[in-house]
C-alpha cells in the first residue's frame, strides 16, 4: 500500500509540473506575442511619420501603388474582352460550337428572319446561314458588337463563302488576314481553323473590336478592318457595310426589304444613328466606290437583279492596294 501511494504522489506531481511549464510557455508566448505586435506598431507609425515628411518617398509609393492598381486591373479587363468569344472547351457552348449548321426554326423569330433573307439575298442554304446568325448573336451580346453588324461584314466580305480567300491572305467568313491573327487561333487548333465559319466568325469579332476600340469609332474602325486607316479612301466599304446592316436591322424589326434590294451608301449622320449604342460615334462616311454606280449597283449589273456583294476577290483587291501603302489588317 506504501508504494502505491508513492506512486500516485509522483504522477500527481508530474501532471502538475507538466501544466505549471504549459501556461508558463502559453504565458511567455502571449507577452511575445503583444511586445511584438506593439513593435510593429510603432515602427509603422514610425514609417508613416516618416513618410509623411518626406514628399519624394511619399510620391513614389504613391505611383507604386497607382501601377499596381492599373496592372490588376488591366488584367481583368483584358479578361472580359476575352471571355465574349466562348472558347471550344466552354461547356455551355461546346454542342453549339460543333454544329456547322442548325434549322432556321429553331431560332428566334428575329433571328430566323435575318437568316431566311441572307440565304435568298446571297443565295446559300438557310441551314449554314442560321447557324452564322445564330453565332454572330451569341458572340455579338457578348462583345457588345451589334450581331447585324457583324453579320453585314460577313456578307460584304465574303458572300458568306466560308473558304475564300484573297490575293493577299485574308480568308474565311469575316476574311481575317490569318498571318497577321495566327495567334487567335491558338485555342481553336491553329491557323487552319480559319476555314471553320465559326472559329473564323469569332476571331474576325474580336479583329473587328479591336479596330473599333483602336480608331474610337465605328466608321473609322471599318476603315482599320479594311485595311485603309492609312488611305483617304477605303473604297466605300465602310459605307457598303453600314447599308448593308441597314437592311439587316430593317429585317430585324419585322419589316419587308426585298432581296433584290440594291446596295446603298450610307450618309454619315445615318450611319451614326445606326451604329451601336456600346461602341464610339462613327466618323464621316467614306466616299462611294469608283466601281459603284449612284444607285450602288455595279457597273453593268441590272438593279432589278440580287447584288453581288464585294467578295473575297473585291476585298481582296482592295487590301492589295492598300498592302501598297499601309500594313494589311
Amino acid at each position: 500500500m506504501p508504494q502505491i501511494h508513492w506512486i500516485k504522489r509522483i504522477v500527481t506531481s508530474s501532471q502538475q509540473a507538466v501544466t505549471v511549464f504549459a501556461k508558463d510557455v502559453g504565458h511567455g508566448l502571449l507577452e511575445v506575442s503583444h511586445n511584438m505586435l506593439a513593435l510593429v506598431g510603432l515602427l509603422v507609425i514610425a514609417a508613416v511619420m516618416f513618410t509623411a515628411g518626406r514628399a519624394d518617398l511619399r510620391v513614389s509609393m504613391e505611383r507604386e501603388v497607382l501601377g499596381w492598381l492599373q496592372e490588376r486591373h488591366g488584367g481583368r479587363a483584358n479578361a472580359v474582352a476575352l471571355d465574349y468569344v466562348a472558347m471550344p472547351d466552354d461547356p455551355e457552348h461546346l454542342s453549339l460550337a460543333q454544329a456547322l449548321a442548325v434549322d432556321p426554326a429553331l431560332l428566334t423569330r428575329q433571328q430566323a428572319a435575318v437568316a431566311t433573307w441572307l440565304s435568298r439575298r446571297y443565295r446559300v442554304a438557310p441551314e449554314p446561314v442560321a447557324r452564322i446568325v445564330q453565332e454572330a448573336w451569341h458572340v455579338g451580346q457578348k462583345a457588345g458588337v451589334e450581331p447585324t453588324l457583324i453579320l453585314a461584314i460577313t456578307a460584304i466580305e465574303s458572300s458568306f463563302n466560308p473558304f475564300a480567300q484573297s490575293p493577299v491572305g485574308a480568308q474565311g467568313l469575316m476574311q481575317v488576314m490569318t498571318r497577321i491573327h495566327s495567334d487567335k487561333y491558338q485555342a481553336f487548333g491553329g491557323k487552319l481553323a480559319a476555314f471553320d465559319p465559326v472559329t473564323n466568325l469569332r476571331v474576325g469579332v474580336q479583329v473587328l473590336r479591336e479596330c473599333i476600340a483602336r480608331a474610337g469609332g465605328l466608321e473609322a474602325g471599318l476603315r482599320y478592318y479594311v485595311g485603309a486607316a492609312n488611305l483617304d479612301d477605303d473604297g466605300g466599304y465602310a459605307a457598303k457595310v453600314l447599308g448593308e446592316q441597314q437592311y439587316l436591322e430593317r429585317v430585324a424589326s419585322g419589316q419587308s426589304v426585298p432581296v433584290t434590294a440594291p446596295m446603298i451608301i450610307v450618309a454619315s449622320s445615318t450611319a451614326s444613328a445606326s451604329a451601336p449604342s456600346t461602341v464610339p460615334a462613327s466618323l464621316p462616311a467614306a466616299a462611294p466606290s469608283a466601281s459603284s454606280t449612284p444607285d450602288g449597283t455595279a457597273p453593268g449589273q441590272n438593279p432589278t437583279q440580287p447584288p453581288m456583294p464585294s467578295d473575297s476577290t473585291e476585298s481582296g483587291s482592295t487590301r492589295e492596294q492598300i498592302a501598297l501603302v499601309a500594313p494589311a489588317r
